[in-house]
């Protein structure tokens, strides 16, 4: 057989730097400049060189196969172009003799030591020892020092997962997430929120709707050859190797890359984007205020904003919400929704939809297809989902909002509907156990301080998602109403199987049974084996723990969160008295389904019409999708309303409006003891890291403990829960004053 060799084809010296597009894919009437030309929007007048220009130049060393293609400003200064070589159009801006300076580095303007292709140089810049300079439109006082290899295709498609003109389908770039058999897979662009990833991603049975989203993406973009690459103003590239086809911002750091191939790297006043020593990154979008450092590896990738990757992590046909954090380990076919959090070298996330504010510890294994036959498990984790160290969870899995599992293997798939838990794996008795509103009773200080930072942390400045942080929300509170039926059910059915084994029950029956032990704190219960079903894939016995106290605490997050929603009717209308405040409540509320889609909630009805609009092709494109957050944003407080009223009444059994002042002022009064009893659990959980015997091991005395952690008494978060509740209390008792509710 042949051997296989490299095509290397001999062309005449004087096509280097032309024919960028060819004939093939000109349009009638156009040279290979017209995109370029289009590009780029400095407004510099350039000119020919003079004859003297040209005489400096040459003396200085420079080459030129034409010196009529170099053009240049009035301002160009031809002492400070040393030893290039030029092929093609090149376009110079102005040249005067300062120094750039740049944290610690300072280097003259210029142009010095470099192979310069068919490119376009704003005002200032620097360019130094770029071995390979080609098609690339660079703005004003960019520094771009110590490059092997700057050049754009032209077939560039800067990480867009287009085809452009005489390409064939097979070299679309998708990205493979939530499955590792490409299954759900979707197509990257520039402008990607969490939201069109999860559409795209969950509704696979609609292929006119996928069909759809592909022509979406495909209009954003035309299939042109020919776009030259951009370098914004005021961007720092040194000391890497290869950058190939990459589109970069203003304000952008680039500092010892091996490879950065087929990029759009967002940066400017919205966010400087950065990227560090090692990397290797290709085929992906990065918005705007990135970071990746310390060899990262990243392929087939979206990063939204404020989204960053450090020491060696490896992220590869994923998407990385905004707000984001992944260091060290390894993350693979994952669509990660914003405000999440991932450390340490040994953890790895595969094949999993995690729909934010969510923290994979050290040692954590989440996603092992080995159990199956086929690479096509998944793992759909909850807000708030928070594994322990050296979990490991087999696919297929599903977890409820604010998950906590303890640290241990587990054996088999699991599907946990109750939120607020903590799952162990009690290896001794053969059993899995669940504990729900742990957090509530054991971890107030760590899920208020959850919500709190992410908020704190969101840094976007085009907040095209309303992203949902409070734990309190659609999601987890219709988690909670099924939770509760289901502790009912639960409890009669452990008090039928051990009083009255051979009855037989039906299911209202044993609910009403198990509503009336619970509603009574029945003393009963405590020597009930309260056993759930369907929790796991097994035939051991799924134990739920402590459902009294956690019955009763999802009661009052019922009513706590009804509560605040009034609260903030009642800011928001300036509503002044009780018969006011009926007025603007309707008559009628439902408990509707939602969803969390990329981080914002949204009923599941509006999903339904949207995606009803989008087929019938009303609406047709991503930005008109964008706008349907928008819209649904400005919804989210009534809806969030409605949603709450609907939650209590089917709960409580009460509609609102037949309460009377009286139950009235008690419901308020039950939301601000509810809130007094969080914040003093907020304070109780921070404080038992300050009383363990065992905390305190690494400390002499009470006096080093302090100068480590701080003292108790000075802690900022804390001090802001007790100003928040005090507030609380003074609107609460404002109201019931205001009101008469007496």
């Amino acid at each position: 057989m042949p051997t296989a060799i490299n095509d290397i084809r001999k062309r005449s010296i004087s096509s280097l730097g032309y024919g960028f597009i060819t004939s093939d894919y000109l349009p009638q009437g156009k040279d290979e400049y017209y995109l370029r030309e289009m590009q780029n929007k400095n407004g510099i007048n350039y000119r020919q060189l003079s004859a003297y220009e040209i005489e400096v130049l040459v003396r200085n060393r420079n080459t030129s196969d034409d010196w009529n293609k170099i053009l240049v400003s009035d301002a160009f200064n031809p002492e400070l172009v040393k030893n290039c070589k030029f092929f093609g159009l090149v376009r110079i801006g102005k040249l005067e003799p300062f120094c750039l300076e740049f944290s610690d580095l300072k280097v003259p303007v210029g142009l010095y030591n470099s192979t310069i292709i068919s490119c376009d140089f704003g005002d200032n810049v620097v360019i130094d020892n770029v071995t390979y300079l080609s098609h690339y439109i660079i703005g004003n006082e960019v520094i771009i020092v110590n490059v092997n290899e700057l050049v754009t295709t032209n077939h560039a498609k800067f990480g867009n997962g287009i085809v452009k003109e005489g390409e064939e389908e097979e070299v679309r770039i998708w990205l493979e997430v939530c499955n590792e058999n490409g299954g759900r897979k979707i197509i990257p662009f520039n402008g990607m929120e969490a939201g069109d990833a999860y559409l795209w991603t969950k509704f696979r049975d609609d292929e006119v709707l996928l069909q759809k989203f592909k022509e979406f993406t495909e209009s954003k973009f035309d299939k042109k050859r020919g776009y030259y690459g951009k370098v914004g103003d005021r961007t720092v590239i040194k000391n890497c190797k290869i950058i190939k086809d990459v589109w970069i911002g203003a304000d952008a750091y680039l500092k010892g890359a091996n490879k950065l191939k087929n990029l759009t790297i967002h940066s400017g006043p919205e966010g400087t984007s950065q990227i560090g020593e090692g990397c290797e990154i290709v085929n992906g979008i990065m918005g705007f205020g990135c970071r990746a450092f310390y060899g990262v590896k990243a392929v087939r990738f979206v990063m939204a904003n404020h989204s960053q990757l450090k020491y060696g992590a490896r992220l590869i046909n994923s998407y990385l919400g905004n707000n984001s954090t992944i260091s060290c380990c390894e993350v693979l076919n994952t669509l990660i929704f914003p405000a999440h959090e991932q450390h340490h070298n040994n953890s790895f996330l595969c094949a999993a939809t995690v729909m934010g504010q969510s923290n994979i510890p050290a040692g954590a294994t989440i996603g092992s297809n080995h159990n199956s036959r086929g690479a096509d498990g998944e793992i759909i984790a909850g807000r708030g989902f928070w594994p322990g160290l050296c979990v490991s969870l087999k696919h297929n899995s599903k977890f409820a909002t604010f998950t906590m599992i303890a640290k241990g293997d587990y054996p088999a798939e699991l599907n946990i509907p109750i939120p607020f838990s903590l799952i162990s794996n009690d290896v001794t008795r053969d059993r899995l156990v669940v504990m729900p509103a742990y957090w509530f009773m054991y971890n107030m200080y760590a899920l208020e301080r959850n919500g709190w930072k992410y908020k704190d942390r969101d840094k976007r400045q085009e907040k095209i998602q309303n992203l949902e942080y409070d734990y309190l929300a659609p999601d987890s509170i219709n988690e909670i109403i099924t939770s509760i039926q289901l502790f009912q059910k639960c409890t009669g059915k452990a008090y039928f199987r051990k009083n009255e084994p051979a009855r037989e029950c039906t299911d209202d029956e044993v609910i009403a049974k198990g509503k009336k032990l619970l509603e009574e704190k029945d003393p009963g219960i405590d020597d009930l084996e309260i056993l759930a079903e369907g929790f796991e894939n097994t035939r051991r016995k799924v134990v739920i723990i402590k459902i009294i106290k956690s019955y009763h605490i999802f009661k009052d997050l019922i009513t706590f969160y009804g509560v605040n929603q009034l609260l903030q009717l009642i800011d928001n209308k300036g509503i002044t008295s009780y018969e006011n405040l009926l007025d603007v409540l309707s008559t009628k509320h439902v408990l509707n389904e939602w969803l969390n889609v990329g981080g914002q909630l949204i009923p599941l009805t509006e999903i339904s019409l949207v995606n009803k609009r989008i087929r019938e092709g009303k609406i047709k494109s991503w930005e008109s999708l964008h706008s349907f957050y928008s819209q649904q944003t400005k919804l989210y407080p009534t809806q969030k309303l409605a949603h709450s009223l609907a939650a209590f009444q089917l709960v409580s059994g009460v509609h609102l409006k037949k309460l009377g002042k009286v139950a009235f002022r008690d419901l308020l009064r039950a939301a601000l003891a509810t809130r007094e009893w969080m914040t003093q659990g907020i304070y109780q959980s921070r404080a038992k890291d300050y009383t363990n015997p065992f905390r305190k091991i690494p400390y002499d005395n009470q006096k080093e403990m302090d100068e480590v952690v701080g003292k108790l008494e000075d802690n900022s978060f804390i001090k802001q829960q007790n100003e928040e509740l005090a507030r609380y209390q003074k609107k609460i008792t404002g109201i019931i004053e205001k009101f008469n509710l007496y």
